[in-house]
């Protein structure tokens, strides 16, 4: 009796955090645009926006694009890394790095990656043999890997340079600005990413804190964790980086470290795409960079890594399903067939 009513309790729950996380990342979004509104008022931003992305050059435009490969590259060996944890050999590349890469496109412009994602996945993934609990543990792990990333590269950029916070000085209070809070800040995330590394090697129980637990994988899983985690946000951040203007541009560490904080904030707030969330971060961390100049670089980061992504993982899309839908066909004229047979 006690077990149904905790079934039913928990049951409740997550119907409760379905409507819960839409409704948060739709506050978040009003109160971004809110902001950038006031940011932006009296300004001709949209004659402007589009002089500055025209004066993109199109060797940058190429680089940026290069930039949207590298990270959905890394995406896919995200999963990659999560089927070598699970032991599973048999799925090809092409088909690992085309189920990533509609995964991520999706997720990444619907919010909420962590449910969207698994959907996706599970769709796929089925077809080739893995059960739902399977499905489960790579989407926490490929998870995992990008928490890894953050971490390890935020932590890195706040011990090497920690007045990078400052630059959100008025916007944040002064405790979480200050550069000997911001390496300290660092400082605790490279010792977490230690721990993880010695934990793998070690072969570590996994570690709980209350109900979060924490799992060590083998150490061929976690040293691939330790190059592909980075790689991918420092493909994305690089759309940003070649699309900002040589006047100002505070250089690539900067816009690396901006990107990791906009982009956390972004998925923390469950907004579809991290729309103003992200913007409105980005731009207080670029105050000598003119602001429509930033503005116009993540629209041309928004245009790789989500609007041509999303246009073709829907073709990809279509393309499974159509295939999956003829699959059943056939299977049911030879059900048919077979029963004429018997008859």
């Amino acid at each position: 009796m006690l077990a149904s009513w905790r079934l039913n309790a928990v049951g409740r729950m997550k119907k409760k955090l379905e409507y819960l996380w839409p409704l948060l990342g739709l506050v978040a979004v009003v109160g971004s645009f809110y902001l950038l509104y006031h940011e932006f008022r009296g300004e001709s931003v949209g004659s402007e926006v589009w002089a500055a992305l025209k004066s993109v050059s199109l060797r940058n435009y190429i680089f940026a694009g290069v930039g949207s490969l590298l990270a959905y590259a890394a995406l896919a060996w995200y999963d990659r890394i999560a089927l070598l944890h699970l032991g599973v050999k048999h799925i090809s590349w092409v088909f690992v790095s085309l189920c990533s890469f509609t995964t991520y496109a999706l997720s990444h412009n619907i919010g909420a990656s962590v449910f969207s994602g698994a959907m996706v996945r599970y769709r796929a993934y089925s077809t080739k043999g893995l059960t739902a609990a399977q499905v489960a543990i790579l989407v926490v792990l490929c998870s995992y890997t990008f928490g890894f990333g953050n971490v390890f590269l935020g932590g890195l950029l706040l011990t090497y340079d920690p007045e990078l916070m400052q630059r959100l000085s008025g916007f944040l209070p002064d405790v979480f600005t200050h550069p000997h809070a911001a390496r300290a800040v660092g400082l605790t995330c490279l010792a977490g990413v230690a721990l993880y590394i010695i934990g793998s090697l070690m072969h570590f129980k996994p570690m709980r804190l209350g109900r979060f637990e924490l799992l060590y994988p083998r150490p061929d899983v976690m040293k691939q964790q330790l190059f592909a985690a980075p790689l991918e946000l420092i493909g994305a951040s690089a759309i940003i980086y070649f699309a900002l203007p040589e006047q100002g541009n505070p250089g690539y560490l900067v816009v690396l470290g901006a990107f990791i904080l906009s982009f956390s904030a972004a998925l923390v707030s469950h907004a579809p795409g991290g729309l103003g969330v992200f913007e409105l971060l980005f731009i207080k961390l670029m105050p000598d960079v003119a602001r429509v100049k930033v503005l116009a670089a993540l629209l041309v980061w928004r245009l790789f890594y989500l609007i041509i992504p999303l246009f073709f993982a829907i073709v990809v899309v279509v393309i499974f399903e159509r295939g999956r839908l003829a699959q059943v066909l056939r299977e049911a004229r030879v059900v048919a067939a077979r029963n004429d047979e018997h008859e």
